[in-house]
C-alpha cells in the first residue's frame, strides 16, 4: 500500500514516517505543497493521502484512481472536500485528541506571552535596550491570577487548559454544546463567555455556522483591554476586525496560531500590530503529536487495505 504525506516535513518528521512506515509494509512518499509537478506524479498510484493543511479539493481527487482514504493528521477536515470524497467513494478519517497536549500547551504559552508582552521584550534585550522599555508597556503587563479566562468550546483542549490557569488563580468559564461534568470551570452561555472573559480562547470547529463568529459586534462586547487566543481555525475571527478592535484599544492583544489566509499575507494589518504574538499554524507540531498522528495512520493504511472499518471515520 502506498501513502503520500502532502507536508514540508522536517527531517525527523521523514525520518519517524520512513521507518515506521517500512515496519507496517506500507511504501511512504513524501512530497511538499508547493510541488504540484510531483504531487501529480506521485498521487496516481496513492492508496492513502496523508493530509495536513493544503486543501484537498476535486480535482486533486479527479488524479488519484486508486486513493481509498484522505487520513487527516489532525482534527479539522474544512480543509477536504468532503462531498467530492462521497462521489468519489473515498474515505475521509480524521484522529481527535492526538494533538491536544501540543495544543494546549501552545494555547497557554500563547496566553502568557500576550500578557507580558514577551516580543516586544526579547527583542528590546537583543537590541541592547532592555533596560530601558517604554514604561507605558510595563504598565500593559499583567497575570492570569485574578482573571476571568473563557473557553468557547470543552474540548480535549480546554480541559487541559483550565486546570493550569484556575491553579494559577484564573477564574475559568466556558461555553459549549452542553454543560461538562468535573470541569474546572462554569458552564455560560456564548454571550456572557465573551462579555465576562478578560481572556477568551477559541477551541471550536470551522463550519458554515461558526465562520466568523468573533466579529465586530463580538470584539465590541468584549472587556476593554481584554485578550483573544484562538489555536483554532483563523476564519472563525473577522481578522479586519479584530486588527481594528486591536487599534483602537479596545482589545489589549491576541495570541494567533492560525489566520484567515494562510500563508499569511506579508501586508496584512495583523503582523503589524505590536500587541499580537503569533506563531504560523503550529500549535499542534510537536515530536510527540507526530508519533501518536502516525500510530493512528498507519493502523487505518492497515485497515484500509484489509477493508477493515477505520478509526475515526467522518465521510
Amino acid at each position: 500500500m502506498k501513502a503520500l504525506l502532502h507536508y514540508r516535513a522536517s527531517p525527523g518528521f521523514a525520518a519517524q514516517l520512513a521507518a515506521r512506515a517500512e515496519a507496517a509494509g506500507v511504501e511512504a512518499v513524501i512530497v511538499e505543497e508547493a510541488d504540484e509537478a510531483g504531487f501529480a506524479r506521485e498521487i496516481a498510484d496513492t492508496e492513502v493521502l496523508l493530509h495536513v493543511l493544503k486543501p484537498v479539493t476535486a480535482a486533486m481527487l479527479e488524479q488519484a484512481p486508486r486513493l481509498k482514504l484522505v487520513q487527516k493528521l489532525g482534527v479539522g477536515v474544512n480543509t477536504i472536500d468532503l462531498v467530492a470524497c462521497r462521489e468519489r467513494g473515498v474515505a475521509v478519517a480524521n484522529m481527535p485528541g492526538t494533538n491536544s497536549q501540543a495544543v494546549a500547551e501552545m494555547t497557554l504559552a500563547l496566553m502568557l506571552a500576550v500578557l507580558r508582552r514577551l516580543p516586544y521584550f526579547d527583542a528590546l534585550v537583543r537590541e541592547g535596550e532592555g533596560w530601558r522599555p517604554d514604561l507605558a508597556v510595563l504598565d500593559s503587563v499583567g497575570e492570569l491570577c485574578g482573571r476571568t479566562v473563557g473557553f468557547v468550546g470543552y474540548g480535549g483542549v480546554p480541559s487541559r487548559v483550565a486546570p493550569a490557569v484556575a491553579a494559577l488563580g484564573a477564574r475559568v468559564i466556558y461555553t459549549a454544546r452542553s454543560a461538562k461534568t468535573g470541569t474546572a470551570g462554569a458552564f455560560v452561555s456564548l454571550n456572557e463567555v465573551v462579555e465576562q472573559s478578560d481572556i477568551l480562547s477559541l477551541h471550536i470547529p470551522l463550519t458554515e455556522e461558526t465562520r466568523g463568529m468573533i466579529g465586530g459586534l463580538a470584539l465590541w462586547r468584549m472587556k476593554p483591554g481584554s485578550i483573544l487566543i484562538n489555536t483554532a481555525r483563523g476564519e472563525l475571527v473577522d481578522q479586519a476586525a479584530l486588527c481594528e478592535a486591536l487599534g483602537t484599544g479596545q482589545l489589549g492583544g491576541a495570541g494567533l496560531d492560525v489566520f484567515n489566509g494562510e500563508p499569511v499575507d506579508p501586508d496584512d494589518p495583523v503582523l503589524a500590530s505590536p500587541k499580537v504574538v503569533l506563531a504560523p499554524h503550529v500549535a499542534w507540531l510537536t515530536p510527540e503529536t507526530l508519533a501518536r498522528s502516525l500510530d493512528v495512520a498507519l493502523e487505518n493504511c492497515r485497515r484500509a487495505r484489509d477493508g477493515t472499518p477505520l478509526l475515526c471515520q467522518v465521510a
